[in-house]
């Protein structure tokens, strides 16, 4: 459960998608949509409605040595049943 779910997504996009009722994890790639559906109601205590995942492209950096990449990383954008909260990202 700990290790599907690597963190929270903060940002103002995904603040606009929380008043919606809308969070957005970093998750395991590895992990599939009933997997992060599972363990977000395990670790919050939530119902969970709906799951979209997307897989998000690393992109090239460049240092002094040349180019590296980033990996790829994988988002998941859960949907709450309406009235349910995640206290996590509401400041409390």
């Amino acid at each position: 459960m700990y290790q599907i779910i690597k963190r929270p997504l903060v940002s103002e996009k995904n603040s606009v998608l929380t008043e919606q009722g809308i969070y957005v994890f970093e998750v395991d790639r590895a992990a599939n949509k009933y997997e992060v559906k599972n363990a977000v109601e395990k670790l919050f205590r939530v119902k969970v409605r709906s799951v979209k995942t997307a897989v998000c492209r690393g992109r090239a950096t460049r240092n002094k040595l040349g180019f590296s990449s980033v990996k790829y990383w994988k988002k998941a954008m859960v949907r709450l049943a309406p009235g349910e909260k995640i206290s996590l990202f509401e400041g409390a």
